[in-house]
């Protein structure tokens, strides 16, 4: 197949190329691609052209770079995806063909902390309903997700109504959560959520802290979820003003 453009769009058609062979299966998760010289030939374009698509391919988490070895498929991430998008982690997961599943660690009424208590707007005394899971993909642990909502909210506790504590939320209290102010955070090995993902010490997490608002701009969630960062992949659509 020969490419045919300017430069900038020889680019991007050689990655929709080479992200078009992934997505068929042509290309598979681990395959090494041909060396700089053959691939560069078959596509029909120069070797500088063909760099600079893998290095933006690179960018984005699709492909890796080994010098000295070649250039590998990543493995495919559970959930690749613009983070301006709200989205629950369930939805993440069954975007990409998997089973979404949940392990309950804990839920109990508690005392907030003081970060708590001012990203809920809480009053002295009230307390917080705390939920503790692990989200599963086909049955392999990805994310670990530690959920506070307001106590007067959810009087009755926490009951199993699915998967998204998003639908659960908002079918048992009528709320329904309209956006978020999130922050995200790299880490490496955590001694608490590490083991209960099955990581080992080199796989690193990503740690998403959000507020969530109902549509009267209520805060009614807080929540702490840490993703395996070797199963998911967050992009950020960056426009000039």
């Amino acid at each position: 197949m020969s490419i045919k453009g300017n430069f900038r769009s020889l680019c991007l058609l050689v990655m929709d190329k080479i992200k078009s062979d992934i997505d068929s299966g042509k290309l598979k998760p681990g395959e090494r691609l041909p060396s700089e010289a053959d691939l560069s030939k078959q596509l029909g374009v120069s070797r500088a052209t063909l760099r600079e698509a893998l290095r933006l391919l690179e960018e984005e988490k699709i492909v890796i770079r080994r010098h000295g070895v070649g250039t590998f498929i990543n493995s495919r991430p559970v959930f690749s995806g613009g983070i301006g998008e709200l989205f629950s982690v369930t939805d993440a997961i069954e975007r990409q063909g998997y089973v979404a599943g949940t392990t309950i660690l804990r839920t109990a009424y508690g005392e907030p902390a003081e970060e708590e208590r001012k990203k809920l707007s809480l009053n002295p005394g009230e307390g917080v309903l705390m939920v503790e899971r692990i989200r599963t993909a086909d049955g392999e642990p990805v994310v670990y997700c530690f959920d506070r909502i307001p106590a007067h909210l959810v009087p009755g506790g926490y009951t199993e109504g699915g998967e998204s504590i998003f639908k659960w939320l908002e079918s048992v209290t009528g709320i329904r959560i309209a956006y978020a102010i999130a922050d995200m955070e790299p880490l490496g090995h955590c001694e608490k959520v590490s083991p209960l993902l099955q990581c080992n010490k080199a796989t690193p997490l990503l740690l998403l802290k959000q507020i969530h608002y109902d549509e009267s701009e209520r805060p009614v969630l807080y929540s702490h979820n840490y993703f395996r960062a070797d199963k998911f992949h967050f992009h950020v659509v960056r426009r000039r003003l």
